[in-house]
Order: C-alpha cells, then structure tokens, then sequence
C-alpha cells in the first residue's frame, strides 16, 4: 500500500504540466544611418567619463553616485531581495532542532518523579515532490535579478538627472551673462539717446522707447536670476548633498562639455543593454515561477516529521543505550475544500504574468521610441544650431549698422530698437538651442543604456534555472 501511495505521488509529479507565459517576440527597428560621422560602436559601451568630458560634471556625478537618496534605496531593494532569497531557499532544506528538557510530575502522597529528555528533531521537513518550493526558489532568485537591474537603472538615472540638472544651471549661467551684457548695451544706446535728445535730434518718444526696452532687460535679467537659483537647486538635490567649493572649473556650453556625436550600435542589443528592459524580463520570469508554484500547490504535500534522543529519570543514565528514543512522522496532506483559495491563487499569478508581459512590451516599445528620439535630435541640432549661429553673426552685423545710422541721425530710433531686439531674440534661441542638443546627448546615452560596465559572469539560479 505504501508503494503504491508513493508511485502515485511519483506519477502525478510526472505528469506535471505548466503552460508558461512567454517573452513575446520583438522585431528591432533598423536605426538610421547617421549623416555624419559618428562613433561606430553603441554609446552604451562608452564609459561614462568619455561622454561626460566637462571635469566638473565628472566630480558631480561622482558624488551622486556616492550620495544620491534614490541610488540608496536602489541597493537596499537589492539587499532587501537577495535575503528574501536566502528565506526562499532555506525553505528546501531540512531543519534540525536539538531540544533539552526536564519535566517533573507528583501524586498522591507528595511522591514526584522527574524525567531528562535531550533529542534532535527533524521538523516537518517537505519533500518538494511537485516542484513547489523550487518554483518559489526560482521566483525569488528572478526579482532579485530584478532589482539589480533596476539597481542599475537608477544608477543611469541618477547620472542622467544630474547631467541634466548642470546643462539647466549652465545654461542659466549663460543666460545671466548673456542677459547682463544685453542690459549694458541698451543702457549705453539709452544714454546715447539722451545726447541725442539734448542736440535735439531725438524726441521724447525715442527716449521712452529706450527706457522701456532697459526696463524689459532688468525684468529679463532678474528672471534669469531666478532659473538660475532654480537650477541650482535641482542641482544640489540631484546630486544629493550641497555644492562642494572646490570643483573644478565648468566648461562652457560652447566648449562641448557632453559629446554628441554618439553611435546607436546594433538594435537588437538594446534589449540586453537598457537595465529596465533586463528588469522587466525578470519580472516577467519571477510571474511565470509563482504560475508553476500556483498549481503545485494543488497537488499532494509530502513532509517528514522525526526525532532522535534519549529520556531518563536519571540524569546520569540519560546516554545509556536502554534510554534512546525516535520517532518517525510522515504525512500527507491533499487540499480538499479551502473556499477557492488555490484557484483564486492560480488566478492571480496568471494575471499577474500577463501584467508582467505587457509591461515587458510597453518598457521595449518605450526604449526603442527614445532611442529614435535621440537620433531624431543628432541629425537636426548641429544642422540647426549652424543656421542660428550664423543668424546671430547677421542680427550682430545689423545692429552695429543701425546704431551707427541712428548715431548719424539716418535712421529712426525704431529701427535701431528693431535690431537689438532681434539680435537678443537670435542670442537667446541660440542659446536654448545649445542646451537642448546637450540635453538630448543625455538623453540618448541613457536611452541607450549608457553608463554601465555590462561585462562579467551571468548568475544562475541556485535550483538549476537561470
């Protein structure tokens, strides 16, 4: 009867069956032939300080790597998986107790007797006929992988914030000299107008035409102040502590701080190259696990329960050969009736693989429509930034032939007025222009997934899978 209890629990495991909720296939995108020479290999295989050549932008993120919050909680998700882990797998192991006891009993009369017990037990030990527990194994090992890989976003995502967070406070820099500049050359054509206005040959109106226009560049200035105390404050958020005194000098915009050129390499290797793309197949794996552990738990459960020692009234005897006792346990437990419990269990692990392989398209999808984004942005900002650059050198060469008109008294005071207004307009979109190209550097090494040393062994999982 034994035998044949345990040829059908053996049978039964045989004829286990888990439909698994696959990774979908992908079909890549061909990334477009760069219009100018670029860097052949994936900007993912450059190390960060080739990309980010401003040394001040270097020790920012050298300190946010070190003290970002959000890198911090990154790593305690890690620590706090790789112990879920370790809980995991002690469940397939036996665990062994020693127990020591006395226990002493009277009765009538006053007459008592002791008796010393010392065993070693065995406790309920289950035999993972069904693959239950390995399934609950493998799951456990998959979101730990999960979160070193969303350890490893985070850490693209703090260098990405904080080099963002400079070009914004660079830029703002920029904009406050740029601005400053602007309001001494109005000041001066102001000052020329009330000369003009004493020899007579300028009226009250080009006076107040000048004043306004000094009034709108103390406004303009102030308001640069202000980005600028903004973006200096996301800055010392990003980077996790205030602004160090002693960093190195900044590189302006115009001296290339991040490269643009970056090479997009091949496709199909974003998918092993973007952390949260590794993440969410993880994820995906640790659903598919927790389906298997799901329907094991339908099936029979097999634990061994058994004890080793020796009792004695005396303490001396206790190790006598005559005073050994043991124990042996087996048992069976079959769910019968739990009010839909299990199958609601199912349920959900099915669901939740489901959400698992959708989001697991959503993250490619996302990654592969931001890799074209950053593309898009190295095909067009050099070609734009070109056109605005020499925009300005024309605003620059009007304006210094209208102020030297308006100074001969050949053109009107409008006229003048209209140049300098273009030639702050022309400076300013310039100017974004700049930052904006930068920004979608970073914007494509980290869609790229830049940043990271991908290289060294793979782990396994600790019951057999990967």
């Amino acid at each position: 009867m034994r035998k044949g209890g345990i040829a059908l629990l053996l049978g039964l495991a045989g004829c286990q069956t888990v439909p698994r909720t696959a990774a979908p296939d992908v079909v890549a995108p061909v990334f477009p032939a760069p219009s100018a020479e670029v860097d052949q290999r994936s900007a993912a295989e450059r190390n960060w300080r080739s990309v980010f050549v401003d040394p001040r932008l270097q020790a920012l993120i050298e300190i946010a790597l070190a003290d970002s919050r959000d890198l911090q909680l990154a790593l305690l998700d890690v620590d706090a998986a790789r112990a879920q882990l370790r809980i995991q797998n002690a469940g397939s192991a036996p665990q062994v107790d020693a127990q020591v006891g006395y226990s002493q009993s009277g009765g009538p009369g006053d007459q008592s007797t002791g008796q010393s017990t010392v065993s070693f037990a065995l406790s309920a030990f289950e035999l993972d006929l069904f693959g239950r527990l390995r399934a609950e194994s493998d799951s456990s090992f998959a979101a730990y992988l999960a979160a070193q890989s969303g350890r490893d976003a985070a850490q693209i995502a703090v260098m990405s914030t904080v080099a963002d967070a400079y070009l914004a406070q660079s830029a703002a820099e920029e904009a406050v000299a740029l601005t400053t500049l602007t309001l001494a050359d109005w000041r001066a054509s102001l000052d020329l107008t009330h000369r003009l206005q004493e020899a007579g040959q300028a009226s009250g109106l080009d006076v107040a035409q000048a004043e306004g226009q000094v009034l709108a560049a103390e406004a303009d200035r102030e308001a640069a102040r202000r980005d600028l105390a903004i973006a200096t404050n996301a800055l010392t958020l990003a980077i996790g502590r205030p602004m160090p005194d002693d960093l190195p000098a900044r590189l302006g915009i115009e001296a290339e701080p991040i490269v643009t050129r970056l090479g997009a390499g091949v496709p199909s290797d974003l998918l092993k190259r973007r952390p949260d793309i590794r993440q969410a197949e993880h994820q995906l794996a640790a659903a598919n696990a927790d389906i298997r552990a799901a329907r094991a738990a339908f099936f029979p459960r097999l634990s061994l329960t058994a004890a080793l020692g020796s009792a004695s009234a005396d303490l001396g005897g206790l190790f006598n050969g005559a005073n050994r006792t043991w124990s042996f346990a087996p048992v069976i437990t079959q769910p019968l009736f739990n009010a839909g419990r299990l199958k609601g269990a199912l349920d959900l692990a099915e669901i939740r693989a489901d959400q698992a392989v959708a989001t697991y398209e959503r993250t490619i999808q996302t990654a592969f429509r931001e890799v074209a984004d950053g593309l898009a942005g190295r095909e067009t900002y050099d070609a734009q930034l070109d056109r605005e650059t020499a925009a300005v050198r024309v605003a620059e060469r009007r304006r210094l032939l209208s102020q030297q008109r308006y100074a001969a008294g050949l053109d009107s005071r409008l006229e003048l007025l209209d140049a300098q207004r273009q030639l702050y307009a022309q400076q300013r979109a310039r100017l974004a222009t700049q930052k904006a190209r930068l920004s979608n550097a970073v914007a494509l090494y980290r869609a790229l997934g830049g940043g990271l040393d991908v290289g060294g062994a793979t782990a396994t999982s600790p019951s057999g899978g990967a």
